[in-house]
């Protein structure tokens, strides 16, 4: 037997993991998306507490996703990295004529308030049948005309209706007509519906960042211009505090572009998907309405260029301050350069005078032992000639004696130099 990989079951069940609902018409559902942290806990444990109270069997600790039915109600529960969904369904005898009354309203009112996380979005969406049973009046009566999107999808077998709108309720509304869909096929347009609607949220997150991040940006930007205009003209007494603003600059821009990098990603990839669950709905236009693509395109689309072009604006600024700061520690280093060569210079010159003096020194130093070495032999040439010793008058001696002496002295201190130099 082959050596399986620790992952390798969880790997391969991956792509069915979050599995589209089986749904039909009509119906009434109700969707809710609460952002919450990363390892947040207390949202688990209030699922199972409604389970609980319904003698229900609780999913798994690394269950992400639940399906299940709460009698007469069907919950969908789904844990994504920053958020959780919940998706609340009922079908209808008829096909409904308002969103009242919704499915979460079967939905235990203490329990829901209760929900951890902070609410982000909220979508009702009515399902009918055919339009002849009451889609029009549900449009007209539920929906703002005046931002009404609308369109043909899933290759013309059911209309979506929209306005994109917060109503009384905080809750947005979807209207779907789907006459003859295939209960998966319908399941896949409404997920790809409520996908939309989150995702779209969830990008926009990045939008109030982006915001605050030109603010800030604006500033550092004129600071730079003000310590490269200084730069120019600046003594070099004053380039080391030149050089600690930069530092603080580039400090304070790149601690900004560590606290929003990952949210405009985030937003990037978010809005990624918004797209392409826009593409596999298959729209067309109706009625002369715009459609969902349409819409995203000329209401999303800036909002999302505007996190781009924040995030762009953040990078290219932290390599303008690099650059600049290169450039300066260049000419500060070129000074020091220039400051060190000049003092090795003076040490030359300085070691030049020394062994001018030594020189000098050494002159006068074979002159006194050369005077005090025929001191001596002018002692000893009296000496002899007063024994007898030495027929030559001491004057002769001495003079004599001095060439020699002052010969040796010198040979003596040439060799003590080449034994030195030979041990350096």
């Amino acid at each position: 037997m082959l050596t399986p990989h620790p992952l390798r079951e969880t790997l391969h069940n991956e792509v069915h993991a979050r599995p589209y609902e089986r749904l039909s018409a009509p119906l009434a559902l109700t969707h809710l998306a609460l952002l919450t942290p990363p390892g947040e806990t207390r949202s688990r444990e209030h699922l199972h507490a409604l389970l609980r109270a319904r003698h229900l069997p609780l999913p798994s600790a690394e269950a992400g996703h639940l399906s299940i039915d709460l009698g007469g109600l069907h919950l969908r529960w789904e844990q994504h990295t920053e958020f959780q969904t919940y998706t609340f369904w009922r079908q209808l005898p008829d096909n409904p004529t308002s969103f009242d009354p919704t499915a979460v309203s079967s939905v235990p009112q203490d329990w829901l308030r209760g929900v951890p996380g902070q609410w982000l979005v909220g979508l009702h969406v009515a399902v009918s049948s055919s339009r002849e049973d009451g889609s029009d009046p549900l449009v007209r009566g539920s929906l703002d005309e005046d931002s009404l999107v609308a369109s043909v999808v899933m290759d013309g077998q059911a209309e979506v209706y929209t306005d994109f709108r917060l109503h009384g309720d905080g809750f947005g509304r979807v209207v779907v007509v789907a006459a003859s869909m295939h209960p998966r096929r319908l399941g896949r347009a409404v997920q790809r519906l409520l996908e939309i609607e989150t995702y779209r949220m969830m990008a926009l997150l990045g939008l109030p960042a982006a915001r605050e991040v030109a603010a800030t940006l604006s500033d550092a930007e004129r600071d730079l211009a003000r310590i490269a205009g200084e730069i120019r003209s600046a003594e070099r007494d004053r380039e080391p505090e030149l050089l600690r603003q930069l530092t603080q600059l580039a400090g304070r821009v790149e601690s900004l572009y560590a606290s929003t990098h990952a949210r405009f990603s985030a937003s990037a990839a978010y809005f990624e998907l918004v797209q392409r669950r826009i593409d596999e709905l298959h729209e067309h236009r109706l009625a002369g309405l715009q459609t969902i693509g349409e819409f995203m395109d000329r209401r999303l689309g800036p909002a999302m260029q505007t996190c781009a072009w924040a995030g762009r604006r953040q990078q290219q600024l932290s390599e303008r301050i690099s650059r600049t700061s290169n450039l300066l520690r260049t000419r500060v280093e070129i000074e020091q350069q220039q400051s060190s060569q000049d003092l090795l210079d003076a040490m030359n010159r300085r070691q030049k005078v020394q062994l001018r003096l030594q020189t000098a020194v050494e002159g006068l130093s074979v002159a006194a032992i050369t005077y005090y070495g025929a001191g001596l032999v002018g002692y000893l040439a009296k000496g002899g000639k007063e024994a007898g010793l030495l027929p030559l008058s001491p004057e002769l001696l001495v003079a004599v004696a001095i060439p020699l002496i002052a010969g040796a002295v010198w040979s003596g201190l040439r060799r003590l130099h080449q034994l030195a130099h030979r041990a350096a």
